[in-house]
C-alpha cells in the first residue's frame, strides 16, 4: 500500500485534517489578521501565512494548509498547489537547522558538489532527510545569489561563504552539539521555526540581529564601486594577441 509523506494513504478519502488547540489557533489568527491587513488582496498573503504556520511546527502540516485556506477563503486545493510548488516550505518534520548546499553551476564546479557529497556521507544522511538527533537537515540548493562567494552553504538562509569539505563538517557538528555558530556575513543563527517566523514578516525581536542583517559581502559591492568610479577600470584584453586594448595605438597612430 502507497502512502504520502505524512502516513495517509494514497488513492483513499482523507480525513479532515486536525484542528489546531483553541488557544494555538487564536493565536496564530491573530498574527494571520495582521498580517493579511497588509496586502489589497487577502489572497497575496499565502505565501507569509505559509512561513507562520510552518514557524508553529516546523513543517507546512495539513492542519496548516487548512488554516491558511480557512482565513484566505481559499480551497485546500489552492493552498497545497502553492505549498507543494516552492522549495521553501517543508512538508515534513525537519531539523532545527537547514543546511544547504548550492550545487547550481558555479558553485558546483568550485566544489560545493564535493561538499554536499561529503556531508551526505558524515551526517549519515540523503537530500532532505534529517539527522537523528533533529538538529540538521541537509538538501542541494539552487543559487542563492552568492556566486562571487562560491562554494556557498547556508543554514536557514543565512549564509557560510568560500567552504570546502572540511570547513562544512566542522559546521555541521558545531551544530549539532550547540555550539555558537556565526555567518559569514548577516545575522547570527536562529532556528528554523524561528526564521520562519521572520519570514512570514515579523521583526527579529533579539537584541542586536537587526543591526547584523544589512549589507552584502565586499565581492559583490566590486562592480557598484567600478560603476561609481572608485575603483580604476580593469585593463581588457584581447583573447588572441593578450594585448591589452588600452595600450593599442590608435588609427591615428598606426599611419
Amino acid at each position: 500500500m502507497t502512502t504520502s509523506q505524512e502516513g495517509v494513504s494514497l488513492g483513499m478519502p482523507q480525513l479532515p485534517a486536525p484542528a489546531y488547540p483553541a488557544d494555538v489557533r487564536a493565536r496564530l489568527e491573530a498574527d494571520a489578521k495582521e498580517v493579511i491587513a497588509r496586502y489589497p488582496d487577502s489572497r497575496s498573503a499565502l505565501l507569509p501565512l505559509l512561513h507562520l504556520v510552518q514557524s508553529e511546527e516546523g513543517h507546512v502540516t495539513r492542519t496548516g494548509m487548512q488554516f491558511c485556506a480557512d482565513v484566505l477563503g481559499l480551497t485546500t486545493a489552492e493552498v497545497t498547489a502553492v505549498a507543494t510548488f516552492y522549495t521553501m516550505y517543508r512538508r515534513k518534520p525537519s531539523g532545527d537547522y537547514q543546511v544547504g548546499v548550492c550545487t547550481n553551476t558555479l558553485c558546483a564546479v568550485m566544489g560545493g558538489d564535493a561538499i554536499f557529497e561529503d556531508l551526505k556521507q558524515h551526517l549519515g544522511v540523503g537530500n532532505n532527510e534529517t539527522t537523528e538527533d533533529g538538529k540538521v537537515t541537509l538538501e542541494h540548493i539552487e543559487c542563492n545569489a552568492a556566486c562571487d562567494f562560491a562554494p556557498v552553504v547556508m543554514v536557514n538562509w543565512e549564509f557560510f561563504d568560500n567552504q570546502n569539505p572540511a570547513s562544512a563538517r566542522q559546521l555541521v557538528d558545531d551544530l549539532r552539539a550547540g555550539r555558537e555558530v556565526r555567518p559569514t556575513r548577516g545575522a547570527r543563527l536562529c532556528t528554523f521555526k524561528d526564521t520562519a517566523r521572520i519570514l512570514a514578516g515579523f521583526p527579529d525581536e533579539r537584541e542586536g540581529a537587526v543591526d547584523e542583517s544589512g549589507g552584502a559581502g565586499p565581492a559583490s559591492l566590486i562592480g557598484l564601486k567600478l560603476a561609481k568610479g572608485e575603483l580604476p577600470a580593469a585593463r581588457v584584453v584581447h583573447p588572441r594577441d593578450e594585448v591589452p586594448s588600452s595600450d593599442r595605438p590608435s588609427a591615428e597612430e598606426g599611419e
